[in-house]
């Protein structure tokens, strides 16, 4: 567990789920960055409003000049790990994540650093409707710029003109066609100068701004030559892997996915758009499928896709989660996966191998898991380990398909 040092004193935070070797921080320059930007802008000076801070911050234990008198709405948009909704906890705020681990890991920090203040966190999904009105706005910049264009526009009709709107990122995340969004949408938009690689954004909300509708989501046909989803159509919501395109690992293993016949329980496990889990169904009808994500915007994506094209009799569920919490133990005949290694800015596979054990757990002895990945980042080490044997099903230059069966 790492302490980060902000204004409202130290905060022991954690990623979700916890684990006590993990190097990785829950917060960065950026998280901290605004919240020093916070204190010493005092966005409301009203006497009223100094006031109750100063009560706020003596009942809480913190030093008066490390409150914020920050009154009315405020809607923290991309949160990562909950750092600032966790630092802000005493002026209920209202987050809007994507993540749903991001969301665990705000009520962890919540609990742990601000018990008292944690049931006033108002948590939202992208798929939610957000406020009425924001009186300010903090976002921190997400990877997927469709994923950002697609929030701002959601959020603008709550955007006002006395709006407080600051963004932050890491320098390699804020580029020109950031700042353009901001821009193009809110309002005049300008950065800050660059602290500890870290940048913040500051946007005016402009008065009688023609409001649009965001552009998402997207759909696209899928190519010829991949088996049973040639030719069909995909849905992706704004933040999804790839979601203009169908990218080259999907499509190898939508090339050599197993013949299957039966009611078997298939599980597209991290499903993204949801082609692979809805590929599936088409081969064999009788299947259900599990679609599940810890990504609300890919859940929503992989429903749309696999209700625009599968047989109405196959069953399907669709869950937000972590990985398969949830799922009951030896309920699976088989696990098609295609795992990030990625994490933010971050290259891991922990995300990988919680997977694969997760698989494991839920498959039914002699079910299944196909893993589709780089050929470089050698899981069929890890799967060897974990099955007892994993075998190469295909292989190209750049991806090689694995299959383990549970012995």
């Amino acid at each position: 567990m790492i302490r980060c040092t902000t204004p409202w004193g130290d905060l022991e935070l954690t990623r979700f789920p916890h684990d006590p070797r993990e190097q990785l921080r829950a917060w960065d320059a950026a998280d901290t960055y605004l919240l020093r930007h916070l204190v010493d802008t005092r966005a409301d000076t009203r006497p009223e409003a100094r006031a109750a801070v100063t009560r706020t911050a003596a009942e809480s234990g913190t030093a008066a000049g490390g409150a914020v008198d920050l009154s009315g709405t405020l809607v923290i948009v991309g949160d990562r790990w909950g750092t600032l909704s966790t630092a802000l906890a005493a002026y209920a705020p209202t987050q809007i994540s994507d993540s749903f681990l991001a969301q665990q890991a705000t009520r962890a920090n919540l609990r742990r650093n601000a018990p008292d203040a944690a049931d006033g966190v108002r948590l939202l999904s992208t798929r939610d409707t957000p406020p009425d009105r924001i009186d300010i706005l903090l976002v921190r910049v997400p990877k997927s710029l469709a994923l950002l264009e697609d929030q701002l526009h959601r959020l603008a009709p709550a955007v006002h003109e006395g709006t407080v709107v600051v963004g932050a990122g890491m320098t390699t995340e804020i580029h020109t066609s950031t700042l353009h969004l901001f821009e193009r949408i809110l309002g005049p938009t300008r950065t800050s100068l660059a602290e500890k690689k870290a940048r913040l954004i500051f946007c005016t909300p402009a008065p009688g701004r023609t409001r649009t509708p965001s552009p998402w989501p997207i759909r696209y046909a899928l190519p010829d030559g991949i088996g049973a989803a040639s030719g069909r159509t995909v849905t992706n919501h704004a933040g999804v892997f790839c979601a203009e395109r169908l990218d080259i690992g999907t499509r190898f293993l939508l090339q050599h996915l197993p013949a299957r016949h039966g009611p078997d329980r298939v599980i597209d496990l991290g499903c993204g758009n949801g082609v692979v889990g809805t590929a599936a169904a088409l081969a064999n009808p009788e299947s259900s499928v599990l679609f599940t994500d810890e990504s609300h915007q890919a859940v929503a994506s992989a429903e749309a896709t696999f209700r625009a094209n599968a047989d109405p009799a196959t069953k399907a569920d669709f869950l937000v989660a972590d990985g398969l919490t949830g799922v009951p133990p030896d309920s699976a005949d088989l696990v098609l996966n295609n795992p990030p290694f990625h994490s933010h800015q971050a290259t891991t596979d922990a995300t990988a191998r919680r997977m694969f054990a997760a698989a494991r757990t839920a498959l039914r002895p002699g079910g299944e898991l196909w893993v589709v990945g780089n050929r470089h980042l050698g899981y069929h080490v890890r799967l060897r380990r974990l099955f007892g044997s994993c075998e190469t099903v295909a292989s190209d230059p750049k991806f090689v398909i694995l299959r383990a069966i549970k012995r």
